[in-house]
């Protein structure tokens, strides 16, 4: 069971023809969009995670029976996290919010 080595070179030089060919601009495009992901996620790590957690406690408080506004809260928490929930509910007991 022998390789056949000329047709893999073949292919080979083939496929780095294909490569030099394509447009740069692509490349660049993709490493800088994998660097902005990186950047997002270590420097607004703590946001996202916030965000999360905001968001979890108003479907945690959703399904316990505490009916807020559902999109005013949703995009509040989304934005704000814990602390903007937090408000809401303040708001809510001291009937500002309906």
């Amino acid at each position: 069971m022998a390789v056949d080595l000329n047709v893999a070179a073949t292919e080979v030089v083939k496929g780095a023809s294909a490569i030099s060919s394509v447009n740069p601009v692509i490349l660049f495009a993709g490493i800088g969009l994998v660097a902005l992901a990186i950047f997002l996620i270590f420097f607004l790590k703590r946001v996202i995670v916030n965000s999360i957690l905001g968001l979890i406690s108003f479907i945690v408080l959703y399904f316990l029976g505490i009916k807020l506004p559902f999109f005013a809260t949703f995009v509040v928490s989304v934005i704000f996290g814990l602390a903007g929930v937090g408000t809401m509910l303040v708001l809510y007991f001291f009937h500002l919010i309906p």
